[in-house]
């Protein structure tokens, strides 16, 4: 999986978070998905159904409902779902993600300086596939991770308009996660 030229092609991506979200990914022509929530009895038909319409779907395992995200959690996601990979925001998932061979995008919140001191340590130390930053509005900071680490750079979280995802974009990120359907096509 060549994840930057993915990125590349999709420069926004639909975070899914409720039936009405997954039925407009379904019909979208975005080919890359993040389901950031979900519960244990739906993940199965979701993932399903968006392999079905060949879409790369992530899934984000701190988030799933009925399942936590230690390693045998992942394991159950990645030997049973078969998604194309997981979001996390946790350095131990990460660990065992990239010990299992598991593509992973590890998420992390800015919200100060130290916050955004140990998010470039961390990201420098793991293997991930890609970073997300959130929140997405921090264009700044953006550049400022972007020109710093060789991995993808992903933004999402408060993400409301189009100014939001081209300032992102703008500022070195690859790709935009929203759950915003209207932003899915820009």
């Amino acid at each position: 999986m060549k994840i930057r030229e993915i990125l590349e092609r999709n420069p926004v991506i639909p975070a899914i978070k409720d039936n009405d979200t997954f039925q407009a990914a379904l019909n979208s022509n975005n080919e890359i998905v993040f389901v950031i929530m979900s519960n244990i009895i739906d993940i199965k038909n979701i993932c399903d159904k968006l392999k079905e319409e060949e879409k790369i779907v992530f899934i984000h395992v701190d988030m799933i409902d009925g399942l936590n995200s230690s390693n045998i959690g992942v394991d159950y996601i990645v030997n049973n779902i078969k998604p194309d990979g997981i979001l996390t925001t946790k350095s131990n998932v990460v660990a065992h993600a990239h010990k299992n061979n598991i593509k992973v995008i590890q998420r992390f919140f800015i919200l100060d300086t130290i916050s955004y001191e140990k998010a470039l340590q961390n990201i420098k130390e793991n293997k991930v596939l890609a970073v997300e930053i959130m929140p997405g509005l921090m264009p700044k900071i953006i550049k400022k991770i972007s020109s710093q680490i060789y991995q993808p750079v992903i933004t999402g979280g408060l993400v409301a308009e189009k100014e939001d995802i081209i300032n992102a974009l703008n500022s070195g990120a690859l790709s935009v996660s929203t759950t915003n359907i209207k932003l899915w096509n820009i």
